[in-house]
């Protein structure tokens, strides 16, 4: 099967395409007895930010440098790109810490994101309060969401970047992705987005949560908020 696939103007890799100990992981996130375990929850979510990272560090670019060794001298390919890591609070920060394990030099940006419902309880705006963030010029930035739903939230907090420079390219990482989700950021996010995702479901329920999905991330792993 192939792993990339092009959709409108964005590049696509579904990870769990091909059989690998990812399916396990993201099998108990979504089981409803093993995920009611906080820890296990957070730390499956950072063990697929390492696996999806690793894919994601293929496509980078890299130089060559001597590394001098107790005994020698070896030429080695190092990563060139500057990466910044940018994640919405609260739901993003396992995934965060999975890809920081693998792009361990790379800055980070903290935006916070939340839906503000209307007068129908169902329909809702997104809000972005909070952004702590470098300049984003001309390096590889990678948006950290665990649950792309509708994608409104995504397209806001880059929307909210875009005034920190222009990026050389854009990933998104999520573990599960909505249709909605995905055809409203290819519509929205620059051409040639790299989207690198664990999982896919078809449905949004009438409160813009993906089924059948895993719940609410952020709830899961760290509780429920008032």
């Amino acid at each position: 099967m192939r792993l990339f696939l092009k959709y409108s103007t964005m590049i696509i890799k579904h990870v769990s395409n091909q059989n690998s100990i990812l399916n396990k992981f993201i099998a108990e996130i979504r089981d409803k007895d093993i995920q009611k375990d906080s820890l296990r929850f957070r730390t499956n979510i950072e063990r697929m930010g390492e696996i999806i990272s690793y894919e994601l560090s293929k496509t980078l670019t890299y130089e060559d440098k001597n590394i001098i060794t107790p005994l020698g001298i070896k030429n080695m390919k190092i990563l060139k790109d500057k990466v910044v890591l940018a994640s919405i609070l609260r739901a993003g920060l396992p995934l965060h810490m999975g890809v920081l394990h693998i792009f361990d030099d790379a800055e980070n940006a903290f935006i916070s994101a939340y839906r503000q419902h209307k007068e129908n309880a169902d329909d809702f705006d997104i809000h972005v309060d909070y952004v702590a963030t470098p300049s984003i010029q001309d390096k590889v930035l990678v948006l950290v969401d665990p649950m792309l739903a509708t994608g409104q939230s995504l397209v806001a907090v880059f929307d909210k970047l875009k005034q920190f420079g222009t990026p050389k390219e854009l990933h998104v990482i999520s573990i599960i992705g909505s249709k909605q989700g995905i055809d409203n950021i290819s519509e929205k996010l620059p051409e040639n987005t790299h989207l690198w995702i664990a999982d896919f479901d078809q449905e949004l329920n009438e409160k813009g949560y993906i089924v059948p999905g895993l719940g609410d991330a952020g709830d899961l792993a760290y509780g429920k908020k008032l």
